[in-house]
């Protein structure tokens, strides 16, 4: 089934535990600090059960579902997950990184390569790939935590002075496991259904604790949630804060208070070298940072889109320096965008018959991601200037008869009026200046990690092969002249 935003509503209003300002909170969907994101992602459900919107597959299965837990079998099918996704990203302008689409794309390359989970224990082998169906049926919102906390970095998990900082096994009992520790950074979670929990960071021998991989209800017994101060509070309105009151999705500290886990939610238990596989031996990784790189060049899009509307607003446009400016951000765009679907058009097809991004294009991407955001943010600082210093303090003056003559006289341009001028301005400010834009490039940079280790995947993965075999037909082609005489 394709769910409604309706259904997606009432399904999180469970009890969750939830603490912020320190208090706990009630309702997800009603509280400030997530209202405006659980809206956010009930349009995006509504968007997808919209026949209209060619959002909705047949599985395997014979069953109806929405194409963001599509197994890709051809470059075609690709494509189209690919535009369902990007008709998700479009909609936020980018900027909900974890969106449902994103873990779900996961889950998607779980299921698509079992023969990795039959490393495993025996009586676990079917569990990621039952669950996904279970997901995917069901619509489900998943979101993860994937890294452990930032405490003592140079020691591994169980090095660390007190056991069970990280997420590890407390208890092992007939029908499941015990989970204790904690884990970040759980971006989405408080508004989600399910929590994947893992560890993508790598595991060291003596680990074995910690090298697990499960899910969970949000609403579980001992989970509890403690996201960072919401960006969304305390606005005077969505025209003075487009973003932030609509797209602040929370990044949240994860902690298990002794979770119990039945072992049908267990995918891989106390095994560190299958933890890392499930990621790299199977198609998730590269599906679910597919999604991330469509996301990623909407948002390059809407960001030089309304660069171009600024600068076309305050009249400067056809300067040649501004067009200099406005071509760099195309460029940069251009180059996101390129590499993605150029992982598309080269994908490859597995031994399993899935039809997989090309690794080259699509790690290359991921490897820039870090420098192109912060890039076109400087170059649209630039082109903005200090016109978003130079904004009223809300909508209010625009309407205040004592105020309002004042901001129509000052505050306009020879090609928009003085309202459309402080929306732009307003949500430039947003972008760049506000603690959601800072978060935003904070998260850009930090995306796939610390830059080695977005760079690492671009390294291991770009096929050096072919050119070391140029480089090679090059040094081959000539020598020392044998006529040479000294």
């Amino acid at each position: 089934m394709v769910r409604t935003g309706k259904e997606y509503l009432e399904s999180i209003k469970d009890n969750r535990n939830i603490y912020i300002d320190g208090k706990r909170v009630d309702d997800v969907t009603t509280h400030p600090a997530f209202k405006g994101i659980t809206e956010t992602i009930a349009n995006l459900y509504d968007i997808a059960s919209d026949k209209k919107n060619n959002m909705i597959y047949q599985t395997e299965d014979g069953t109806l579902a929405n194409k963001i837990y599509m197994i890709p079998k051809s470059k075609e099918e690709l494509r189209d997950r690919r535009q369902a996704i990007q008709t998700w990203a479009e909609s936020t302008y980018g900027f909900v990184g974890r969106s449902p689409d994103h873990v779900a794309s996961f889950f998607a390359g779980f299921a698509s390569a079992p023969e990795i989970f039959e490393r495993g224990l025996p009586q676990l082998k079917d569990n990621a790939r039952n669950f996904y169906k279970y997901a995917r049926d069901n619509d489900l919102y998943l979101s993860y935590v994937i890294i452990p906390p930032q405490i003592d970095r140079s020691k591994a998990a169980h090095e660390q002075e007190e056991k069970f900082l990280a997420t590890g096994v407390f208890e092992e009992r007939e029908d499941g496991i015990v989970i204790r520790g904690s884990q970040m950074l759980g971006t989405g979670t408080a508004v989600s259904n399910y929590l994947f929990v893992s560890c993508i960071t790598p595991l060291r021998p003596g680990d074995e604790n910690y090298a697990v991989s499960f899910v969970v209800p949000v609403n579980a017994q001992g989970l509890k949630l403690y996201p960072r101060p919401s960006y969304a509070t305390n606005k005077p309105s969505t025209f003075d804060y487009p973003l932030s009151t609509r797209f602040d999705e929370s990044d949240a500290l994860v902690v298990f208070d002794d979770v119990f886990i039945p072992w049908e939610h267990v995918f891989i238990y106390k095994d560190i070298d299958l933890v890392r596989a499930q990621f790299h031996e199977t198609p998730a990784h590269k599906l679910g940072n597919s999604q991330a790189q469509t996301r990623f060049s909407a948002k390059l899009k809407f960001v030089i889109g309304l660069a171009k509307k600024i600068a076309a607003a305050n009249g400067i446009d056809k300067i040649p320096a501004v067009m200099e400016k406005l071509g760099e951000l195309a460029s940069l765009a251009a180059t996101a965008e390129g590499m993605l679907l150029a992982s598309e058009y080269e994908c490859t097809i597995d031994k399993n018959g899935n039809a997989v991004p090309n690794p080259r294009f699509l790690y290359g991407a991921m490897g820039l991601q870090n420098e192109l955001y912060p890039k076109v943010i400087a170059i649209f600082r630039e082109l903005v200037g200090g016109g978003v210093l130079q904004v009223p303090s809300s909508f209010a003056e625009l309407v205040n008869p004592e105020t309002k003559e004042d901001m129509q006289r000052y505050i306009r341009s020879a090609t928009v009026n003085y309202e459309e001028k402080v929306q732009l301005f307003k949500l430039a400010w947003d972008v760049i200046g506000s603690e959601f834009g800072g978060r935003h490039q904070q998260y850009e940079m930090f995306y796939a990690g610390a830059p080695f280790v977005a760079k690492g995947y671009s390294y291991r993965n770009y096929g050096y092969e072919e050119a070391e075999a140029l480089a090679a037909k090059c040094l081959n082609g000539y020598s020392i002249p044998k006529e040479c005489v000294i």
